[in-house]
């Protein structure tokens, strides 16, 4: 900053005002500060100039996802960017890889570079942890699934409700032997859809065989070789709800390579790629999740900025996307 204060032939006090965007300098001096900056490459550090902020203020949020690569975790992450762009703030995101000992952990560690808020997708059976920052009034958000053992704010998907219609679907379509592969029975999502699928199932008065339904499936491989062992059975499903992107991909692989993409039909939880293109196109139910992510960080600043209203959960309806495999009719 000296250096630029030389060049541009001014106090360093001046460059400091211009740097930080204060009001009441003159704009020839605004000029010669920017032209003076942009000769010397000069870069502001910003964890000077949050320290000397009486706010204490980072200019950072933090997102914790299960996956970041995952193509429904990325969305959010997109719709949370959209909204802190707006503000000038950086959002810092990292995996869970939907490890219990993880997140705890790398909560704390958001902590304490002192990111502004935090939104995050819990792992966990117990979000207790966070208590003390929450009392601290460190703003916190949870996204996609609720928090244990804390009050703080969430954004949801209406898991149940679109489960219930995703299977009432299949149910229309005249299938009455209907398979369910679902994910992780510790997630609240897995859990509430497969509360879904048994509400579908005896609104409708059709029986469960517990062999059609399948639990704890981890990955698009997994999915797949869960799905054929569901097809192999004598009395197998003429139709497949997956519930959760990989798991409806792994079902997907499995139909195709067992040449029954046309037989038995499939509708799946979470678009994902290429889902049109395929033959038959994959009819699912397609959540909002960038919309997740924005009423979130929207949340996430609003708490931020002194907001001390009523502790809210909010739902992001989803759409039932038609495409061919969940109208295939039972042969």
């Amino acid at each position: 900053m000296r250096d630029v204060a030389a060049l541009a032939q001014v106090s360093l006090k001046t460059v400091s005002r211009v740097v930080n965007g204060e009001s009441g300098v003159r704009p020839e001096l605004v000029a010669r500060v920017t032209r003076a900056a942009d000769q010397l490459d000069y870069r502001p550090n910003l964890t000077a100039s949050n320290l000397r902020r009486s706010d204490q203020r980072t200019s950072t949020i933090g997102l914790l996802v299960d996956d970041v690569a995952n193509p429904f975790f990325a969305d959010i992450h997109r719709g949370v960017e959209e909204v802190a762009r707006e503000r000038g703030v950086a959002v810092m995101a990292a995996s869970l890889d939907r490890r219990d000992d993880l997140e705890a952990g790398v909560v704390r560690t958001f902590a304490s570079r002192r990111v502004d808020g935090l939104l995050l997708v819990p792992t966990s059976s117990d979000q207790t942890y966070l208590s003390t920052e929450i009392r601290s009034g460190w703003p916190v958000v949870c996204v996609d699934r609720l928090p244990m053992g804390v009050r703080v704010d969430a954004v949801l998907s209406d898991n149940r409700e679109a489960s219930r219609r995703a299977v009432t679907h299949l149910i229309e379509a005249g299938h009455r032997r209907i398979g369910i592969l679902c994910d992780e029975t510790t997630l609240m999502t897995a859990r509430d859809r497969l509360d879904g699928y048994r509400e579908a199932m005896a609104a409708a008065g059709l029986p469960v065989d517990p062999s059609w339904i399948r639990m704890d499936v981890r990955s698009l491989d997994e999915s797949a070789q869960v799905a054929r062992e569901l097809l192999a059975l004598d009395d197998r499903p003429t139709a497949i709800f997956a519930a959760q992107n990989y798991v409806t991909m792994g079902a997907c692989r499995a139909l195709h390579h067992l040449g029954l993409q046309h037989v038995v039909a499939l509708v799946g939880f979470d678009d994902f790629a290429m889902a049109d293109v395929l033959e038959p196109g994959v009819t699912v139910v397609a959540q909002d999740s960038r919309e997740m992510g924005r009423i979130a960080a929207q949340r996430l600043f609003a708490r931020m900025d002194g907001a001390n209203d009523e502790i809210t959960t909010q739902v992001v309806p989803s759409t039932l996307v038609s495409r061919g495999s969940g109208e295939i009719p039972l042969a």
